[in-house]
């Protein structure tokens, strides 16, 4: 009975032994752990006026300004949401550029109802930084139905996002 009880008193009091040397451990002040990607951004960001300061009456180009609040081109996205303005919005990210709306149904076409995505890919004002698509169902004696939809409506809303950008574009250099 001596001998049984000798083994787990041995391996409890390896394990608090082993459990106070830990105890000691701290990290190393000096020592870097890999950054978040938040903390990535901000770092490639700089600083709140940036790495050459506040500049007050900048007659730069904005359409490329980092220091704005959003992810993506202004332009595309204010007219974006110009364009989009009749639907109720379902996931709005600026940073992302994507717009979502809710299943909209228009008063003049009963029996259809529509859903369109927008995403803006990238910061720069050019017709292949944005992307739309629309998504159609039509109701079947009391079933909502997934419905065909035309490739011109996509380019349809897609250049009045575009001509609309370039209007508020063109407003803002003046």
């Amino acid at each position: 009975m001596g001998r049984v009880m000798k083994f787990p008193l041995i391996i409890v009091l390896s394990i608090l032994i082993l459990i106070q040397g830990c105890s000691g451990i701290t990290p190393d002040e000096n020592q870097s752990f890999p950054e978040s990607t938040e903390d990535a951004r901000r770092a490639k960001r700089g600083k709140i006026s940036g790495e050459g300061g506040i500049k007050l009456f900048d007659s730069s180009s904005s359409e490329d300004d980092s220091s704005s609040g959003i992810g993506v081109n202004s332009f595309l996205w204010r007219a974006s949401l110009d364009a989009l303005s009749f639907a109720p919005l379902s996931s709005v990210d600026p940073l992302g550029g994507v717009i979502i709306t809710e299943w909209y149904e228009d008063p003049a076409a009963k029996g259809e109802k529509f859903k369109i995505n927008v995403i803006i890919l990238g910061k720069k004002l050019r017709a292949d930084g944005l992307r739309v698509s629309v998504f159609k169902k039509a109701n079947n004696n009391g079933v909502w139905e997934d419905a065909p939809i035309s490739t011109d409506l996509n380019r349809q809303l897609e250049d009045k996002i575009l001509t609309r950008a370039r209007e508020l574009r063109i407003k803002s250099a003046q």
